[in-house]
């Protein structure tokens, strides 16, 4: 079964708590803080396999969980880091942020490795609290959580050449006889329901990917079908061989088919209107009336595309096929056609980065340096609270806050957490 597209929830281990201990030595009174450090949380990342074809794997495995991090222990022992989870999928697979709308990885090499959900980072224990002033520190950081969002995962074909055309007009035959795809061939009115692929070489030795993109119909670009489906497909191909059954054998015309696919190209993607394109007039082996080859040869001198005429049953020209889109790959440069925007940014609770809006009763405050220093803080310990107002200080939110305006009991928002501020 082929399976290109799915929806899956990944989520990263959470970050081992820090630990509140103190050494009990004999004969040593008052023994200092010794509470170790959390573990950190598993990674979860996607490794490309050029074993596998199909996002199959993932129809059955709609969640993915890595381990937590372990809590730390007395005597200064850091607890263990989970394991990071490596999840095999195929080459050619693009993963896309469903929260953020954005594509975040798109994994088209053999030796591609994405971190796709980033594990918490371990609480620091109490040692690290301690100070001339503070030497008993009864609090510890809590442990981050590990990132948790939902991907879409799409598999786009990675082929240098891309048949398209209605159902039924040779495409199969022309990809099985000119390298060892062997697509399911019959006369039927219904299109091939999975893609195939097939790696031709001509005379001079070079080699390119073929891929049979199945039927293409009136409506695809709008879902009619599985036009949608299979359109994304050709958006990585290099290069187009639009395949015309000449003959008219399925009483269509062979004028309004090449004229409806177009239409249907340019309608779902302004990409693939640009890309260069071959028209392959086939089954000229039956073709009864010349009218309509000429006709067409006619519209592409004005398009300014090249047009081949061949039969893929008798193999009529077929080498010609090869050697004109062999010659015209070596002119078409490579290019990534996917845009990836950066999943992580790296900020620390150093950096100024946040905002200050003025509401109703209050102040709200946001940011993402704030968000990883709520997470660390434990609300139900009054050291912890402390650690966090101090740290608000030292990032200049307070003051910030003050030159605002604010006043006694006015409500403070961040991130979520609501306090009513005090001078």
């Amino acid at each position: 079964m082929f399976i290109d597209y799915t929806r899956i929830k990944v989520k990263a281990g959470d970050g081992g708590n820090g630990a509140i201990t103190f050494r009990r030595e004999k004969y040593v009174d008052n023994g200092g803080p010794d509470g170790g450090d959390g573990g950190k949380g598993g990674d979860i990342y996607f490794k490309v396999d050029p074993g596998k074809n199909t996002l199959l794997d993932f129809r059955y495995a709609k969640r993915i969980v890595s381990e937590n991090g372990e809590n730390g222990t007395n005597k200064n022992c850091t607890g263990k880091s989970a394991e990071d989870v490596y999840v095999s999928v195929p080459k050619g697979t693009v993963v896309k942020d469903l929260e953020k709308n954005k594509i975040i990885a798109d994994l088209s090499h053999d030796d591609d490795v994405f971190l796709v959900a980033k594990g918490g980072k371990g609480g620091k224990g109490n040692q690290h609290f301690a100070n001339s002033v503070r030497q008993a520190p009864k609090f510890a950081e809590m442990g981050e959580e590990g990132d948790e969002r939902e991907l879409e995962l799409e598999l786009k074909m990675l082929a240098d050449v891309g048949l398209v055309g209605y159902p039924n007009v040779g495409k199969s035959t022309i990809i099985s006889s000119l390298s060892s795809a062997k697509p399911k061939i019959a006369n039927y009115h219904f299109t091939t329901l999975e893609p195939s692929l097939g790696v031709v070489k001509s005379k001079d030795g070079s080699t390119f990917i073929m891929a049979d993109i199945p039927g293409i119909i009136e409506g695809a670009s709008e879902g009619v079908g599985l036009g949608i489906k299979f359109l994304r497909h050709i958006e990585r191909t290099r290069l187009l061989l639009h395949v015309v059954d000449i003959s008219g054998s399925e009483e269509r015309d062979p004028i309004d088919d090449y004229h409806t696919i177009n239409r249907e190209l340019k309608k779902f993607s302004d990409k693939l209107t640009a890309k260069k394109q071959i028209v392959v007039a086939n089954k000229v082996d039956v073709l009864q009336d010349e009218k309509n080859l000429q006709k067409l040869k006619e519209i592409c001198k004005k398009d300014k595309v090249e047009i081949i005429e061949i039969s893929a049953v008798t193999q009529q020209n077929l080498d010609k096929l090869v050697e004109v889109v062999s010659k015209t790959l070596k002119e078409i440069p490579k290019e990534e056609i996917i845009f990836v925007e950066d999943l992580y940014e790296e900020i620390t609770l150093d950096e100024d980065i946040y905002k200050i809006e003025k509401i109703q009763d209050g102040f709200k405050v946001s940011g993402k340096a704030l968000e990883r220093l709520m997470k660390r803080v434990n609300m139900y310990d009054i050291e912890s609270r402390q650690y966090m107002q101090r740290t608000l200080i030292k990032m200049g939110i307070i003051k910030d806050l003050r030159e605002r305006g604010i006043k006694d009991k006015d409500t403070v928002d961040i991130v979520g957490y609501k306090f009513e501020y005090e001078e």
